[in-house]
């Protein structure tokens, strides 16, 4: 298997896990009303079921349907850069990226299924599953934060994959992002061939052998004219 098939391998194996785990979870929670609303440790962690029809941690700042068009087109910008990105990727980042696309889908799946089963309209207008519910409060002494929640949102198993992966990201950048992809050399920036017939209107310096024997081809060894003896002249005759 070639390193790049080895990537998307794991990028792929790794968006259906978290989608098909984070799917299973919410199905189970929904579907058994002692779940609903479950202590797991006191004063720490519960299940507390309820439906966000915004983003994550309650964020709200559009109808559902225009919140579900944007986490489409995310998703589908994340998943094109992360493979056009993969031959100068490592193994860690793709697996970071498919911890987020499965993130991703596992919530945009439930705004499809959720809005026919649940009712609120249409298919892109579903609300998402959350049960997943830290109860910890800081205590009263804490200067500005005493006797409040430590973390008022609920969540669910898509939120904790993006979490992780965005934390991972962040703290071991170092060693995760990238390296930049070699810049292609544009036509007009390669440098010109050494050429001298490029220009017609330079001629070339002739080799220094060329210049030394100028002149001396073999019409200059031949004897030059005969001058014509005039008999009149003086000692001629």
């Amino acid at each position: 298997m070639s390193d790049s098939a080895k990537k998307i391998t794991w990028f792929s194996v790794v968006v259906i896990i978290v989608a098909i785990l984070d799917q299973w979870s919410k199905t189970v929670v929904w579907n058994s009303p002692e779940l609903h609303r479950l202590t797991l440790i006191d004063g720490w962690l519960m299940f507390n079921l309820t439906t966000n029809p915004g983003m994550a941690m309650g964020i709200s700042w559009a109808p559902t349907w225009v919140i579900s068009i944007v986490a489409i087109l995310a998703t589908i910008g994340i998943t094109w850069y992360a493979m056009s990105i993969r031959k100068y990727a490592n193994l860690g980042f793709m697996i970071c990226m498919g911890l987020i696309i499965g993130g991703a889908l596992g919530n945009i799946l439930d705004r499809f299924h959720r809005a026919i089963s649940g009712g609120y309209g249409g298919v892109l207008e579903g609300h998402v599953v959350d049960f997943i519910h830290f109860t910890y409060v800081w205590p009263q002494w804490m200067p500005f934060v005493g006797g409040n929640a430590s973390f008022p949102y609920i969540f669910n198993v898509a939120d904790i994959a993006i979490s992780v992966a965005i934390i991972t990201l962040l703290v071991f950048a170092k060693w995760l992002l990238p390296d930049e992809p070699p810049k292609k050399v544009k036509p007009s920036e390669e440098p010109a061939p050494a050429d001298d017939s490029a220009d017609p209107g330079i001629t070339a310096p002739k080799p220094e052998s060329e210049d030394r024997f100028e002149g001396t081809e073999d019409d200059d060894l031949l004897p030059g004219p005969i001058e014509d003896e005039d008999p009149k002249s003086p000692g001629k005759g």
